[in-house]
């Protein structure tokens, strides 16, 4: 899978640490993030990687920020991108599950590293349920792109 990650001056380490993860595992992980520990704003990275959903450059993105909390804000205004702040494992299956999330958002001050990994692992591997419950699922996901 071709991923987008990013993030802002709270998560270098962590941003780093997830894409050679994500690239361990066969994925194509292109960085948007700032590498430099300065402060800066994470609405710019968002928006990089928002926009890279869009254009279809990339499958999935992950944004890494303090919280996850103003990645997650941000790239929910772009048409098309479904972000979800995830702090927990079965919340990364779920959003993938029923949300058909497109974008990873976590805090880096807020879970620690072997977290992030599990839930990224998660997140990953957990496909959209288009079988039993696909239409109930499917009929929202429509509504919110409609809002």
């Amino acid at each position: 899978m071709k991923i987008a990650i990013a993030n802002d001056h709270a998560a270098v380490e962590y941003k780093n640490i997830l894409a050679n993860h994500l690239r361990s595992q066969g994925h194509e992980v292109i960085n948007f993030g700032t590498d430099e520990r300065a402060s800066c704003d994470y609405p710019d990275y968002a928006k990089k990687v928002a926009r890279a959903i869009q254009s279809k450059e990339v499958e999935a993105g992950v944004l890494i920020c303090g919280t996850g909390i103003g990645m997650s804000i941000s790239a929910n205004r772009f048409k098309g991108v479904r972000a979800s702040v995830c702090d927990n494992v079965l919340a990364a299956k779920m959003t993938r599950r029923h949300n058909n999330s497109n974008v990873l958002c976590m805090g880096a001050r807020m879970i620690g590293v072997d977290l992030m990994l599990a839930i990224s692992d998660a997140y990953f591997s957990t496909p959209f349920d288009e079988e039993e419950i696909a239409d109930k699922h499917t009929r929202r996901i429509n509504k919110i792109e409609e809002v």
